[in-house]
């Protein structure tokens, strides 16, 4: 008569899930939804910039692949690190309160590790692959995030307009591994700079809107966000208010900064933006819960479709020769 046997398990099967677990929460420090969008922008800034130039050639590929890797590893560990940092303020808020730091799945020191050497691994790549521009650029953009950004959180609401720099810093870095000039140079090439303001800008509403949702919890970590200075949210819509007017201008900007950008590109952005415009201008009338929510939404469907229609634009006018 035949019997089955029940799976034994190994010490060597106990280790192997171990190591498996540990991995998947070192990754999950990496904040791999905000590294996919890191590498989206980055690459739209690249192309965009690459379809101006006045020469292809075939080595761009290779130029672009090393531009989206580097990119996202430095963005990763600057993740990591943030991690790292407010892992104690993390334990507070119920949001955060399951990332692998607060819920145990992995050690302090092991995210600290591999946050640096992510960074450094990503500004290695970049420096080799696309030059010292694109390296500086991303060096810059983790110290901003890590040692400035991240502590000052709990000082000033001021913090949101520094942290918007390193958020906006990725689509440069793209503009910039894609310039033909060498050196910092490609650091202030008109398009590279238009759609760092372009980021710069949109960020601002979209976590203000982000910082009125989740204010309870901001309270709980300590961290001094407009939303939690004001509870009653009427500085932060007004503060949105202000800065979605300034989009309108900021989005349609790259079409006068590429040669590869023009009417349809500006006009689809500054239809879209008076839209977001009006989402906003009903958050900095009524701060709901509502209301936030419309504008953070509208915020991530924004930024996707203006990237989109760059790309589309561009590579149709390059492919026309026009």
């Amino acid at each position: 008569m035949k019997t089955i046997s029940p799976a034994i398990s190994t010490p060597t099967a106990h280790a192997h899930a171990r190591g498996a677990a540990f991995f998947r929460a070192l990754l999950e420090t990496t904040k791999p939804g905000i590294a996919r969008l890191v590498a989206f922008t980055s690459l739209a800034g690249f192309v965009v910039a690459a379809l101006g130039r006045s020469t292809i050639d075939a080595g761009l590929i290779v130029t672009a692949i090393g531009c989206a890797v580097g990119t996202v590893l430095a963005a990763g560990g600057a993740n990591a690190l943030n991690m790292w940092f407010e892992g104690g303020r993390d334990r507070v808020m119920h949001r955060t309160a399951s990332r692998p730091i607060p819920s145990g799945r992995v050690g302090d020191v092991a995210v600290l590790l591999w946050g640096s050497s992510l960074t450094a691994l990503g500004v290695l790549t970049l420096l080799v692959s696309t030059g010292p521009a694109p390296a500086l650029l991303a060096l810059a953009s983790a110290a901003l995030y890590v040692l400035v950004y991240t502590p000052l959180k709990t000082i000033t609401p001021w913090c949101t307009v520094i942290g918007a720099i390193p958020g906006a810093l990725p689509t440069l870095i793209g503009a910039a591994a894609a310039a033909p000039e060498s050196g910092l140079a490609p650091i202030l090439a008109p398009f590279g700079l238009a759609i760092f303001a372009l980021l710069f800008v949109w960020q601002m509403p979209h976590f203000f809107a982000l910082a009125w949702m989740y204010r309870d919890d901001y309270a709980k970590g300590g961290m001094k966000m407009l939303t939690v200075v004001d509870p009653t949210g009427h500085r932060a819509g007004r503060a949105s208010l202000v800065w979605a007017t300034l989009l309108i201008p900021a989005t349609i900007a790259p079409a006068f900064a590429s040669p590869v950008l023009g009417a349809p590109y500006a006009v689809i952005a500054g239809a879209t933006s008076a839209a977001f415009l009006w989402m906003v201008i009903a958050f900095a009338k009524e701060p709901t819960k509502a209301t936030g929510r419309r504008v953070f939404f509208g915020s991530i469907a924004h930024l996707p479709l203006l990237l989109v229609v760059m790309l589309m634009e561009s590579t149709v006018r390059a492919l026309l020769g026009a």
